[in-house]
């Protein structure tokens, strides 16, 4: 059966097996670009389950196992007779190749990692106008050493003969690199090809489509009833907010919590934004004493997240039952998280799912049972980047479309060691400082996060001929496209002087100022 976690709003076009490949989500969003709806289910969906949805193709993704491994992780046999086009992404095409008679083993020569030209032997079906000798992306050490009966080779590369394949008749393809990822110079018109031309799809999936569904199907699931929304004013609670607005009207009560974690000058801004300027009811909650009270000598950072989510729910508990009743609670849950907490990851060693462990601070996930909310969820369909193209039709100004990420925690989490008032202040000063340069420069959008972190620790200066002993700032600034993977962004040397100068100046117990040229991996964004 359907994970219970993923409603599917509407039926997809295309279905993505997941073998457990880290980039089974960009393939979905791939598709989505190209205006396909498409979802993510775990490799082992029966066939009954497939023959339910009726999607119009299939991919098998990519994954960390080898398909002759005792336990290796299949797909169900019968998805080669549902008579529906099937591509094979990497370890999905050896999962193709292997349950249909061909052999797979340990690559031949060397293991191939990386960029590789492509050279193109049948330029038709799956590779039309894909050019010859264009980039792909690498990842494997297995490799086909078979074909199965009817299958033909289509393109290969200097490493792998059957770099490409197909048996034409029946619409199997299968390509040993991945089209998905930007460092393939054609792979998106290969997806487009299997999509439009092979599996005869429509660009259904718009922007415009989904408010309307979205609309229709919250009234139907609320009718007349009040919803809370938990709002941080954020992208995504952002535009959930916008969207009941237009569904529920005054229906619609949000709430924001102001643990005192926030950048600066962000309730004020908020609260003008919503609800004056929007006419969107917000309720304003000061919780900032009794949040910080709670950090008082807490170090650990995972500690400080359970401090945070737990004083939340206590907090959004004692004022949702001032403010209601309310029948319905609203979240800005988005699939990436519906894609996580299914566990859909896969143990190459067992080939068993694995469920991933979400961070701990989650908007208001774990709310007490006996709060007795049904759950409102219109976002739970879409990635990051469809959200903030459902904001803008609904009028959502570019000034939050565009911001960016910030995490549930806050500042709380960019102040290493234990978090107090004097510290919180110096930290806002300084973020402000960074964010309004980098804005000033016309490099905000260009930059996935810009932010500063204050380190538990003092080193020694000297301002006006005296000798100080105050905190050093980090400044962190990433780019990326979704968070995943990053790269520390090149500023120019002239704007990172000006931040530093600016915030040794200007903010007070901070004389110096480093910067991180951490990529990730092997960091992360965030320091905690």
């Amino acid at each position: 059966m359907l994970d219970s976690q993923l409603e599917i709003q509407r039926k997809p076009a295309i279905v993505i097996l997941d073998f457990g490949s880290q980039y089974s989500e960009l393939i979905a969003r791939r598709i989505r670009e190209i205006e396909v709806y498409s979802v993510v289910l775990g490799y082992n969906t029966s066939v009954d389950e497939l023959r339910e949805l009726a999607p119009s193709g299939i991919i098998l993704s990519g994954g960390p196992s080898s398909v002759y491994d005792k336990g290796a992780p299949l797909s169900d046999p019968a998805i080669w007779n549902l008579n529906i086009p099937v591509l094979g992404v990497c370890y999905g095409m050896q999962v193709m190749v292997q349950q249909l008679g061909g052999l797979v083993g340990a690559a031949v020569g060397k293991a191939e990692y990386g960029k590789a030209p492509l050279h193109v032997d049948d330029p038709t079906e799956l590779l039309t106008n894909v050019e010859n000798g264009s980039t792909m992306w690498m990842s494997h050490g297995d490799s086909v050493q078979q074909l199965p009966d009817g299958f033909v080779r289509l393109a290969h590369t200097s490493n792998t003969p059957d770099a490409a394949i197909a048996f034409h008749d029946r619409n199997f393809y299968g390509v040993q690199f991945h089209p998905e990822v930007v460092h393939s110079t054609h792979g998106m018109r290969m997806l487009r090809n299997f999509v439009y031309n092979i599996c005869h799809c429509q660009p259904e999936w718009t922007t415009d489509a989904f408010i309307d569904e979205a609309i229709q199907k919250v009234q139907d699931q609320v009718g007349k009833k009040r919803v809370l929304l938990a709002l941080s004013g954020g992208v995504d609670s952002s535009a959930l907010a916008f969207l009941l607005k237009k569904a529920i009207g005054d229906q619609l009560t949000c709430m924001f919590i102001d643990q005192g974690f926030m950048r600066k000058g962000e309730p004020e801004f908020l609260m003008d934004f919503f609800d004056k300027k929007f006419h969107i009811n917000v309720q304003y909650i000061n919780a900032r004493e009794r949040f910080v009270s709670k950090l008082k000598g807490i170090i650990d950072p995972e500690v400080k997240r359970k401090i945070i989510g737990t004083e939340f729910i206590r907090v959004f508990e004692e004022e949702s039952l001032r403010l209601g009743p309310f029948d319905y609670l609203a979240q800005g849950t988005l699939y990436p998280d519906v894609i996580e907490s299914s566990g859909t990851n896969i143990d190459p060693k067992t080939g068993e799912r694995i469920a991933v462990k979400i961070k701990s601070h989650h908007n208001v996930g774990g709310l007490p049972k006996d709060l007795q909310f049904k759950l409102v969820e219109p976002l739970r369909t879409l990635f990051k980047d469809e959200v903030r193209k459902v904001g803008r039709s609904l009028g959502l100004p570019e000034e939050i479309v565009r911001r960016h990420p910030f995490p549930g925690p806050g500042l709380a989490i960019r102040i290493l060691g234990e978090v107090t008032d004097e510290k919180l202040n110096c930290l806002r000063d300084a973020d402000f400082i960074v964010r309004e340069e980098i804005t000033n420069a016309g490099l905000y959008h260009d930059i996935w996060q810009a932010f500063a972190v204050l380190l538990p620790v003092r080193s020694v200066g000297v301002m006006g001929d005296q000798r100080t002993y105050a905190w050093p700032i980090v400044l962190r600034c990433v780019s990326s496209e979704d968070g995943m993977t990053a790269d520390w962004s090149r500023l120019p040397n002239i704007l990172l002087e000006k931040i530093s100068n600016r915030i040794v100046n200007e903010v007070k117990g901070v004389n110096r100022v480093v910067l991180d040229i951490t990529s990730k991996p092997p960091g992360t964004i965030e320091w905690e």
